[in-house]
């Protein structure tokens, strides 16, 4: 009988992170996300990266600063039903000016398909002075794509204190999913230049009380030495030199990318 109840928990246990894979799948393979955004899939292999967070469908989970929207239309979707996803961004109140229109524009994404959206939530995470995103302790799993370098012109302090934060809001055991842009180990990037040191995010990271629980080379990207003029804006797809050197830029490819993992302890 011991056996009996062993295999059927086995095999539940099996079949829920077969629904799980397959509802990412399905998330990502959902035609009502914007087509250029699918179109960079090979580039940016959502399905590998959340995998590594290791994103469920159960999960409280942050995104910071989503930006146009490219994770928030898989992450939506995914964690609509069982779920919850919280789109921590500018605030619509914001003395800035700037920061209104970001939240503008986020606001008119979620609100174009209440199929998608209805059920995401919004959280304030204003670089430098504003984060009231998620409640201590609340959050399974906080993700940030390609963020990092715009934190680090506030200096180092702060960089610290959004890491910190971040720490505060997930449970323990909880997952700070990184992906950035990455300099050469050991050649300091140039401040406007979009890449920042592996080595630096790890050292921040800890400082704030994070472990590192792994590293993938999903984002990879061998080509990219992160020595172009205009910095990482000269890759596809802003290519930000337009015709001078596009070839070039367009057999680099999309820039080299850190995916990192941090657990809260």
């Amino acid at each position: 009988m011991k056996r009996l109840i062993l295999a059927a928990m086995l095999a539940a246990g099996m079949a829920g992170a077969a629904h799980a894979d397959d509802a990412l799948k399905a998330a990502i393979a959902n035609t009502e996300r914007t087509p250029a955004n699918a179109a960079r899939d090979s580039a940016r292999h959502p399905y590998e990266t959340l995998t590594f967070f290791g994103i469920k469908p159960t999960m409280t989970v942050v995104e910071l600063s989503p930006g146009g929207g490219w994770y928030t239309e898989i992450l939506a979707p995914y964690l609509r039903e069982k779920g919850k996803l919280i789109a921590a961004g500018e605030s619509p109140t914001s003395a800035k000016e700037g920061a209104r229109k970001y939240a503008a524009n986020l606001t008119k994404k979620l609100e174009s398909k209440p199929a998608m959206f209805d059920k995401v939530q919004r959280g304030v995470f204003e670089v430098p002075t504003a984060y009231d995103f998620a409640k201590p302790g609340t959050a399974d799993l906080v993700v940030t794509f390609r963020n990092i370098h715009n934190w680090t012109g506030n200096g180092d302090d702060k960089v610290k204190e959004i890491f910190k934060k971040v720490h505060e809001s997930l449970k323990p055991g909880g997952v700070f999913g990184v992906v950035e842009h990455r300099a050469p180990a050991g050649k300091e990037p140039k401040a406007d230049s979009g890449y920042v040191q592996e080595a630096y995010v790890i050292k921040m990271a800890e400082s704030a009380g994070f472990k590192l629980a792994g590293k993938s080379e999903v984002n990879a990207n061998p080509k990219d030495k992160a020595d172009h003029n205009k910095g990482v804006w000269a890759l596809p797809p802003v290519l930000a030199n337009k015709d001078v050197d596009r070839e070039k830029y367009m057999a680099i490819g999309e820039s080299d990318r850190m995916t990192l993992k941090f657990v809260k302890q």
